[in-house]
């Protein structure tokens, strides 16, 4: 069965939902955040102490994104993937990882020196350049939502959507809701309306509760 180390609404969600839209059968193992601190028995599984953690068999995967793709071809003949010779692969290969490496990165440094680090260590102008680099990396996003599209590529609900997806999750929890433009807003809303969506957030809450979690710093 795959396993999946995942702690509440971290990066960890992708897979998550991607795990609940294909409709795969997996264990999902709770962690508090940031495991490295408080768990220190999870670096026997993950060395880099991150999560998510995706274990199926021999295959161990530490990235978010890349995790999208394995679960769709390897456990489900490709579905909310994009074939090769499909004339959205390119969009959809480039959606897939600007959700990590352009959009959720920038995040990652804000809420480090805004609210992770000890009070002595934050960085409030650091943390306030990334925001507005985040800000900044929305410019793709808001012109492709313009014609009133509900999902990123015209071929409907794919991986890329939970992909980039989750970077505005993020920001939302992050408290910048006001600051984000009207279509990826409204992009995002109904992605949230997703059956799936809903499963995966139900699942994460009733593991956090039965593992006793402390709630989420962001």
């Amino acid at each position: 069965m795959l396993t999946l180390w995942h702690c509440e609404d971290a990066r960890s969600f992708r897979p998550l939902w991607a795990l609940e839209e294909l409709g795969l059968d997996y264990e999902l193992k709770m962690l508090p955040f940031p495991p490295r601190f408080s768990r220190k028995d999870y670096f026997a599984e993950n060395p880099l102490g991150t999560i998510p953690l995706l274990v199926d068999g021999d295959t161990r995967m530490t990235e978010s994104c890349a995790m999208l793709e394995y679960l769709s071809l390897r456990h489900a003949q490709g579905r909310l993937a994009v074939a090769p010779d499909h004339a959205e692969f390119g969009a959809y290969l480039n959606w897939l990882h600007h959700g990590e490496a352009t959009l959720t990165f920038p995040q990652t440094i804000y809420l480090r020196y805004s609210r992770m680090e000890p009070e002595e260590r934050r960085q409030p102008q650091v943390a306030e350049d990334y925001r507005l680099w985040f800000l900044a990396r929305l410019k793709l996003l808001e012109p492709t939502l313009s014609d009133g599209r509900e999902t990123l590529l015209h071929t409907g609900f794919t991986m890329a959507d939970i992909a980039v997806g989750y970077a505005i999750e993020l920001a939302l929890h992050l408290g910048l809701r006001d600051d984000l433009p009207p279509e990826t807003l409204r992009w995002f809303d109904g992605l949230t309306a997703r059956p799936a969506y809903q499963r995966a957030k139900a699942r994460q809450s009733a593991g956090a509760e039965a593992e006793n979690l402390p709630p989420m710093p962001f």
